[in-house]
């Protein structure tokens, strides 16, 4: 996909979900496209390799939570893969200091490359476990929001994203459908984590099919100390 069209494609999605972007942005999305392609043949960072499916399934569907996020705050984005949501957000939205969690050091490597390539600053990569990064003093209720995309279920994701989220901070929680079952499961964890649900949002993706479900939860109260458990033990074995 040539430039021009990347760039028509791009705001007639974002005006779908009341987002404007300037030429500036329109052009660092286009070359951060082109780079994770470029990666993507020597390492997996995604299944999506058409540049209308990146658009949509990544940059738009990251942009989605955007009007959750207040002006010159933190947000912690873990698992974050190949950048998605916190990379699109932060291209968006410059007043943002993001952090970037990943347990891979390979895409650590290239989230950097794409940081100094686009000229990025307030924004920080650690190469971590979640579970390990939520028990570090350094960030441990640092942030004002925590988020994640397609991640864990919403029981394991909560003992992800509770303890980094400071006390009045949020946790939103990227799903897809069907996400009824989950936040029954999920309402003592969140409870026992400090936490309580505000809301769901359900949409589906401009021009397409897809549903999502944003989940909002408030952080109310502080984490006690023991969670999140060790590396493995959230998804292992899920809070009751």
């Amino acid at each position: 996909m040539d430039r021009d069209g990347f760039k028509e494609k791009m705001c007639s999605y974002g005006s779908k979900i009341d987002i404007v972007f300037n030429e500036q942005q329109l052009n660092m999305f286009y070359d951060y496209m082109n780079l994770l392609l470029e990666w993507n043949e020597k390492i997996n960072l995604t299944a999506i390799i058409e540049p209308e499916e990146v658009i949509l399934k990544h940059f738009i569907d990251s942009l989605t939570i955007d009007k959750y996020i207040d002006k010159n705050k933190s947000i912690a984005d873990v698992g974050t893969g190949a950048g998605f949501p916190g990379i699109p957000l932060k291209i968006y939205r410059g007043d943002l200091k993001v952090t970037l969690v990943d347990s891979l050091n390979k895409r650590i490597n290239f989230l950097n490359e794409v940081i100094f390539k686009l000229k990025l600053d307030n924004i920080f990569t650690v190469h971590s476990r979640v579970e390990d990064f939520g028990r570090d003093k350094k960030y441990r209720e640092k942030f004002d929001y925590a988020t994640a995309r397609a991640v864990a279920n919403l029981t394991v994701l909560s003992e992800y994203l509770m303890p980094i989220a400071k006390v009045n901070g949020k946790c939103i929680c990227m799903k897809g459908n069907n996400v009824e079952e989950e936040l029954l499961n999920s309402k003592n964890a969140i409870n026992i984590l400090g936490g309580n649900l505000e809301k769901v949002d359900e949409f589906i993706l401009p021009d397409s099919d897809i549903e999502r479900n944003i989940i909002i939860i408030n952080k109310a109260n502080s984490t006690l100390s023991r969670y999140p458990r060790k590396a493995g033990v959230p998804s292992k074995e899920p809070l009751k």
